[in-house]
């Protein structure tokens, strides 16, 4: 029997703190057993003491020192991970919950770290009958429990699952943190240094399982172009990389439940229209800055200029955030339908924290299906957390034949 039900590690973090706020809200101190850890107890202590009370326990640990976070690790059913760049900071800590028996979640949109954890730690978690659930943020919840959610209606309505669906990014508003600048400019890093880190994110298929990365799928948009199932200019979507990836794992995870021959792609809309390219256009063009070289000149002016880590965007703007997701069915070649995710906070932190914080404590307390390894939030956790989705995370799911 372990000590506790959950704990936060990187409480002190933009991400952390805002998880360890939800959970203290929602439960206190006592109705459940939960902790927080970081490696910095006068932070955690500051945390603590802004978002919750002196009840919470605090573990104090070390990304790189073992002996140090199995203190906490084999403690608890869950951890719940706030800790970026993953590929930096998390492996260590992935290894330990495997080997103790210990559920794990995180907001990691670090496609060649997944790969890294599933190359590593796959097998010996599925036979440990241990979930350990990647991208349980903005990257990749919606899209993965959006795609899961109408596959289920389309086998209720039809009797058959959808051939393709495109989702369309219709509207986003929120900020960016500097944890989350930081494993961007990281994960550009390590793609310029190591080519096989490119293989992994240029593959449509990269967190399949190695004999099963095919498909129909192409790359990721990279370009404007005009989309006649949304009307509408598109161009590329920056969480598309990851997004897409997960889509297709959960497929293969669950035995190619949406069919071998399923299709999958993302993108933003800019509208119809000159006015609609223009805004392409515009959109495009910061996205071409952030992908800059980590190294070049111009790329060190702009990082001077964007948040640094444990820095993000205020209360109001949380709060005034939202996103709204299309998504364009194809059931067959006579048949479409149309479905919408819409989430009520900023998707990079309010939205996040909630759908991290509501992950834990599905991993932590609901009847969850037999599938264990290195997972997506569907294959892990299925209906039990879309339930809690739309009831406490404030997203909604809905569909229009």
């Amino acid at each position: 029997m372990k000590q506790f039900d959950i704990i936060i590690w990187g409480a002190s973090s933009f991400t952390g703190k805002l998880v360890t706020e939800y959970l203290f809200n929602k439960f206190g101190s006592s109705k459940i057993k939960w902790a927080i850890a970081g490696r910095d107890l006068g932070k955690l202590n500051k945390v603590r003491s802004q978002v919750a009370d002196k009840n919470i326990p605090i573990f104090i640990a070390d990304s790189f020192d073992e002996e140090s976070l199995l203190k906490f690790v084999k403690k608890t059913k869950v951890i719940c991970s706030t800790v970026g760049p993953y590929s930096l900071y998390g492996t260590k800590l992935v290894k330990l919950c495997v080997e103790n028996y210990t559920n794990y979640c995180d907001i990691t949109g670090e496609a060649h770290w997944i790969r890294t954890l599933i190359d590593n730690f796959h097998e010996e978690a599925k036979s440990k009958k241990i979930k350990i659930v990647n991208s349980c943020g903005f990257d990749s919840i919606p899209s993965d429990m959006g795609v899961y959610f109408i596959q289920n209606e389309m086998k209720k309505i039809y009797k058959t699952y959808a051939k393709s669906i495109k989702m369309r990014v219709a509207g986003i508003r929120g900020g960016i943190s500097g944890g989350t600048y930081s494993s961007i400019n990281n994960l550009l890093k390590e793609a310029y240094a190591d080519k096989s880190v490119f293989k992994v994110l240029n593959n449509p298929y990269g967190l399949n399982p190695k004999d099963k990365m095919e498909g129909l799928d192409k790359k990721d948009l990279r370009k404007i172009i005009f989309d006649k199932e949304s009307n509408s200019w598109i161009y590329p979507f920056i969480m598309a990389g990851i997004n897409t990836k997960i889509v297709r794992r959960s497929n293969a995870l669950l035995n190619f439940q949406y069919g071998k021959d399923f299709r999958y792609n993302e993108a933003m809309m800019a509208g119809k229209g000159i006015s609609g390219f223009w805004k392409a256009i515009l959109a495009v063009f910061p996205l071409a800055l952030i992908g800059l070289n980590p190294n070049s000149f111009l790329k060190k002016i702009i990082n001077s200029f964007m948040p640094k880590p444990g820095e993000g965007p205020g209360i109001e703007k949380r709060k005034n955030g939202f996103y709204n997701l299309r998504f364009y069915i194809t059931i067959d070649k006579k048949r479409k339908a149309f479905a919408k995710v819409i989430g009520d906070s900023d998707p990079g932190y309010g939205s996040t924290s909630k759908m991290l914080a509501e992950s834990a404590l599905c991993l932590a307390f609901d009847h969850l299906p037999k599938n264990y390894g290195i997972l997506t939030p569907s294959s892990a956790m299925g209906e039990k957390l879309l339930d809690r989705l739309i009831k406490n995370a404030g997203l909604s799911f809905e569909i229009k034949i």
